[in-house]
């Protein structure tokens, strides 16, 4: 689920009593504490391109129940060779749960169901064995590594938009 503007400013002040002002959800500490770095990146993309909005971070929704239970989203539009990052996050409180794969399953639907996207990739820190081995799963293929100024070291996984399917393992 996008959220509004407004709520992505507070939550990139650090702001979760105005954030949930403003969200049509309610967000948990999770958006505020551990992913603040993520919504100062996407206010200030937001500022300087507003046609980002439906393709940023937004609340990762439990259909049941409708509470907010992590973020995901893309980093951006695709770029101009049609590569898109995507990004997820599940609040702690609720991991274990099939919450990150339901949002990776949603990112790639989206991202194969986009004409103009043609790679999608994902950057995962070295130590971070959960998310490594489920996109694994989902056909992602290791191409490379960086160093991201918020995150440290990442491997850099990417998979073929539209030519992924689950391997459950």
């Amino acid at each position: 689920m996008q959220l509004p503007l407004p709520a992505i400013d507070a939550l990139a002040r650090g702001d979760l009593e105005t954030a949930n002002r403003h969200s049509p959800v309610a967000l948990t500490r999770h958006f505020s504490v551990d992913r603040l770095a993520v919504w100062k990146i996407r206010s200030l993309q937001l500022a300087a391109a507003p046609d980002d909005a439906g393709w940023v971070t937004g609340a990762l929704i439990d259909g049941a129940s409708g509470q907010a239970v992590g973020c995901a989203g893309f980093h951006g539009p695709p770029d101009a060779v049609g590569m898109v990052e995507l990004g997820y996050s599940v609040d702690p409180v609720f991991r274990r749960s099939g919450y990150a794969r339901a949002a990776l399953e949603l990112l790639l639907a989206r991202a194969a169901g986009e004409p103009d996207v043609r790679t999608v990739r994902a950057t995962i820190s070295p130590d971070n064995e959960a998310s490594r081995h489920l996109v694994l799963q989902y056909g992602f293929e290791e191409n490379g590594s960086q160093w991201d100024e918020e995150d440290g070291p990442e491997i850099i996984f990417e998979v073929a938009a539209g030519n992924q399917s689950a391997q459950h393992q």
